[in-house]
């Protein structure tokens, strides 16, 4: 397993918090789990040496549940950052009865009493993030690649080919699933699948795995769609931007412990809590997209069009 790290001032309050944080892939990913970092580092620097850090990232599943262990002793707030901490954190919680637990993409469910789940919402965004790649795309023809193929992963993936097809009916789409968030490779040989198609902007829910999708996208000059966080103007390849506040939740939990109304339960983000929460920014999108994209989410806000969850 990883080793830990201790992040914070040399320095510490008496009466600092302590917050224990797992990432468990790479915290420079450029997708959810640097998303997290990002919120971490954002909280460190408001906090000072109010706020002392414990963080472990880049572990196997099967290091999970140690992982989750070793940051709830001695820390008041453990955060999981990514829907596949939650059942290690829903078997571990139990023992640790005076220790908060917040899961940054937690599903609504039966959860224990100290843990609090909040929910990305990816589906709704996905949604208006395949309304936008049919928009850019010139050829007609878009694609998907997700990771593990969990619910919350096909939900997404479902709903980026719904939200192209409402601009587009006539539209291709592309879907894939390596298996696995983290695998290049894969990811390279579906992206490259989908461009011989006729795909040429790209969407995903992948952690290091987006490597794959960039290699192939930058072989075949095809676009991407990235998540999580605004980028704009960093890579070329990158046209638009889903934002899914992965760090936002991660500020949000730390400042709920801050100032003492931290709360256990399901807590739905999405589009409802705000664009650092959700949104959809196209790098140079025109007014009339913009303004087609707004009244999309409006749409999805006010149950007009209907999403899967997830």
């Amino acid at each position: 397993m990883a080793s830990m790290m201790t992040l914070g001032t040399a320095a510490m309050a008496d009466d600092a918090k302590t917050v224990g944080i797992l990432i468990p892939g790479s915290k420079s990913d450029k997708g959810w789990m640097e998303s997290g970092y990002d919120g971490l580092v954002a909280a460190q620097e408001k906090y000072g040496d109010k706020l002392k850090v414990q963080m472990i990232e880049n572990i196997n599943y099967a290091d999970m549940e140690q992982a989750i262990t070793q940051l709830a002793v001695g820390n008041e707030l453990v955060i999981g950052v990514g829907g596949q901490t939650q059942a290690a954190v829903y078997k571990i919680a139990p023992r640790f009865p005076d220790t908060k637990f917040s899961i940054v993409g937690g599903n609504e469910g039966d959860s224990p009493a100290n843990v609090a789940g909040y929910d990305v919402k990816q589906a709704e965004i996905a949604f208006v993030a395949g309304a936008a790649a049919a928009m850019l795309s010139k050829n007609g023809a878009v694609s998907y690649v997700g990771g593990l193929e969990i619910p919350s992963i096909v939900n997404a993936g479902t709903e980026f080919g719904n939200g192209a097809r409402y601009i587009n009916p006539d539209i291709k789409y592309f879907e894939n699933y390596t298996g696995d968030f983290d695998d290049v490779a894969k990811s390279k040989e579906a992206t490259l699948a989908a461009i011989a198609q006729g795909a040429d902007v790209h969407y995903h829910i992948l952690n290091l795995g987006l490597r794959g999708m960039e290699q192939a996208a930058k072989e075949k000059s095809t676009h991407i769609i990235g998540s999580y966080t605004d980028r704009c103007g960093t890579d070329p390849l990158y046209i638009a931007y889903s934002i899914t506040g992965v760090g936002f939740q991660v500020q949000y939990a730390i400042d709920e412990l801050m100032s003492g109304s931290w709360a256990p339960g399901y807590k739905p983000f999405g589009l409802a809590m705000g664009s650092s929460a959700s949104d959809m920014v196209v790098c140079d999108g025109t007014p009339e997209m913009k303004q087609k994209l707004d009244e999309i989410k409006a749409d999805i806000l006010s149950g007009k069009i209907k999403v899967l969850e997830g």
